[in-house]
């Protein structure tokens, strides 16, 4: 009976995955750029936002649970697909940027607060946002953003940095040279350790290289990296649920030890068996403990 059960709950899940995902984007103006979103359920609203070579298809496992509780949004940032993009546009790291682009899509769907789920580079944007708009925060729950800001000061912060520099060079210098087809797989690798983009989907692989442009733009760009620091985290009073791979490099562990630190109302947790993308190697540990979290808060 058992059995049967979560069979059947399975096939629930799959059937309304596939659902919202052949559903085309719904389309939003955000300060005058557009984002797309797809979504899933009804009630209060939970934002995702996904990390680097990614989109709104990164949470495609996710929405469904989601939304047996929330309205849950998962959307492409600024320079991602399918959104505009261009190598010359916004870079992935310019959390401050993408960070206003959420706050405005908040409002732009009619609400003044969210709850918010972020990977990667988009939880650091989460992070500049819920620090410029406090209010807006209803809970954040942030897997490994990489704050580099938090490691000024730290004792070993230097080494830690060059040591994480180190194994993203080869994939930096390819895509600044344009060779897309090498330089992907080699940035995954670096991010998450050998054999990571390998062990991808196709479906994975194939979003990867569909929102290159904004890691192209990195690679290049002149502007200066946004900062992250210790009293922009104190701003932030809503509660944060923090993440970490088990088997993620140093780099984002210390990122994370930093900001248990200085978020004054956090909570911290280790997925098992994963490493970078909780989401995607463990989903069903990951889920769980995201909702569990908000249903708290």
């Amino acid at each position: 009976m058992r059995l049967r059960s979560a069979a059947l709950m399975f096939l629930f899940y799959a059937c309304l995955t596939n659902a919202v995902m052949a559903e085309e984007p719904i389309r939003i103006s955000v300060d005058g750029y557009e984002i797309a979103y797809v979504e899933a359920g009804q009630g209060d609203p939970v934002i995702f936002v996904h990390g680097g070579l990614q989109d709104y298809r990164m949470w495609s496992e996710q929405l469904p649970k989601f939304g047996t509780r929330y309205r849950a949004i998962a959307y492409s940032r600024r320079n991602n697909y399918p959104n505009e993009q261009s190598p010359e546009g916004t870079p992935d790291g310019a959390a401050d940027i993408h960070g206003e682009d959420l706050a405005g899509l908040v409002r732009a769907l009619g609400y003044s607060k969210a709850r918010i789920v972020a990977h990667s580079s988009g939880a650091h944007a989460a992070l500049f946002f819920a620090a410029m708009h406090p209010d807006m925060v209803v809970s954040l729950a942030l897997n490994e953003p990489p704050a580099t800001g938090m490691l000024n000061g730290v004792p070993d912060g230097a080494e830690i940095l060059k040591e994480f520099g180190g194994r993203l060079a080869a994939g930096r210098d390819a895509l600044r040279a344009g060779d897309v087809r090498r330089g992907v797989p080699l940035f995954v690798n670096g991010v998450g350790g050998p054999g990571n983009y390998e062990r991808r989907s196709d479906a994975d692989k194939k979003m990867n290289l569909e929102n290159v442009a904004s890691y192209q733009a990195d690679a290049t760009t002149k502007r200066p990296r946004a900062v992250f620091t210790c009293e922009m985290a104190k701003k932030i009073t809503a509660p944060t649920l923090l993440s970490n791979g088990e088997r993620s490099p140093p780099f984002f562990h210390r990122i994370v030890d930093q900001l248990e630190v200085c978020l004054p109302n956090r909570e911290r947790i280790e997925i098992a068996g994963s490493s970078h993308t909780v989401s995607s190697e463990n989903p069903g540990a990951y889920d769980q403990a995201v909702i569990s979290f908000m249903e708290k808060h």
